[in-house]
């Protein structure tokens, strides 16, 4: 079984949130969905666009300097500005 970084999905209420994707990053969606559901996670087919917030969720969480910054009130963290551009 494949590991992959994101677990079956939980149910939430969602907020709505209109994103525009490149094609490549949405096939590459699609083709996450149906390795989770063909390594045995998700118990029905996931649709693609569902991933997109646990993704986010688990980059923010493993994002150190993002971490820093929240427990420093906010605060700029040297060097992000970079990165984010």
């Amino acid at each position: 079984m494949t590991k992959l970084k994101l677990r079956p999905l939980e149910d939430d209420k969602p907020v709505k949130l209109t994103v525009e994707l490149p094609a490549a990053v949405f096939r590459d969606l699609k083709s996450y969905a149906e390795i989770l559901t063909r390594g045995g996670s998700a118990t029905m087919p996931t649709e693609p666009g569902k991933l997109i917030a646990p993704m986010i969720e688990r980059f923010m969480a493993t994002d150190r300097a993002f971490a820093k910054a929240r427990r420093n009130g906010g605060q700029s963290v040297p060097g992000s500005a970079e990165r984010s551009g």
